[in-house]
């Protein structure tokens, strides 16, 4: 008798269902790791004061403190500081889009010398730390006097984003080509083939960049807290500074409950657009 005969392969039916439920499982854990954190966050949100000082720590709140969420919701202007950041986030997330697909479309369609060094010198533009331009940008907005405005982000959302403009090259890189010479035959000049025929086909990237844009923007604390005064800054400052003791303490557990209201913004952003976003990074792969 052969080696195969006494050791049969298992059907193949059976192998696919053990690699599947192999990696569910592994799906699963990786998952748990990933929301672990914000599950913590609740909890600590739900707990009261003396439970966040017990030893040994308390994985479970032995009475949940619903009315923190209320707490922290009436101690300061939630709504108002959160429009703030909806107002700043949409603001960037448009203008950095609609900036980056042009760019994107420029170094995908366009031939011109140096092309390929200016391209690499964006990407190379990813590794800077924000730390490094953190006070030349201070001192440039200080001299044009749009501290404590939201010009800033006016600017930078026109300045385009590296990543992003990455995104749109490398989608615009693969549509067929027969798509620009039958428009430039029609008598269209490049803005023209830009907005009438590449942005409508774009529509996947176009929202994955909006929402890592706005998420960018509404997670931001370091530039709203140097740009912006306490009346104009966003969300995401006030829940770090605000919930405050009169001993000079942070209050953990509202500043939690604060916090899991400030990520559901986001999270639902997410679901909404979470289709077009898996389409445009897998249709933006590398060429």
């Amino acid at each position: 008798m052969t080696a195969t005969s006494l050791n049969p392969k298992p059907p193949l039916r059976v192998r696919i269902r053990v690699n599947r439920l192999v990696l569910y499982t592994v799906l699963v854990v990786v998952t748990g790791l990933f929301l672990g954190p914000f599950g913590w966050l609740v909890l600590t949100g739900l707990k009261a004061p003396d439970e966040l000082a017990a030893a040994p720590v308390h994985w479970l709140p032995d009475t949940f403190q619903w009315h923190n969420f209320a707490d922290a919701y009436q101690l300061i202007d939630f709504l108002g500081y959160a429009r703030n950041s909806l107002i700043i986030a949409s603001i960037y997330a448009v203008l950095v889009t609609l900036s980056s697909a042009w760019v994107g479309f420029g170094f995908a369609r366009l031939d011109a010398p140096g092309k390929k060094t200016l391209f690499g010198i964006l990407l190379g533009s990813m590794m800077l730390p924000q730390m490094i331009t953190l006070l030349p940008t201070y001192l440039i907005f200080a001299k044009l006097g749009m501290v404590d405005t939201y010009w800033p982000w006016v600017l930078w959302g026109l300045s385009s984003a590296p990543y992003l403009v990455f995104l749109f090259r490398q989608f615009f890189a693969g549509l067929p080509r027969e798509l620009e010479e039958a428009a430039i035959v029609d008598g269209c000049g490049y803005a023209q083939i830009f907005w009438r025929i590449f942005l409508p086909q774009s529509w996947p990237v176009l929202s994955a960049s909006f929402v890592i844009a706005f998420t960018w923007t509404w997670g931001d604390y370091i530039a709203p807290q140097l740009l912006l005064s306490t009346d104009k800054t966003t969300l995401s400052v006030a829940v770090m500074t605000t919930y405050i003791s009169s001993a000079g303490t942070p209050i953990a557990n509202l500043q939690a409950a604060a916090s899991v209201m400030y990520v559901i913004p986001i999270l639902l952003i997410f679901l909404v657009a979470q289709r077009g976003f898996v389409a445009g990074m897998s249709t933006s792969g590398l060429k």
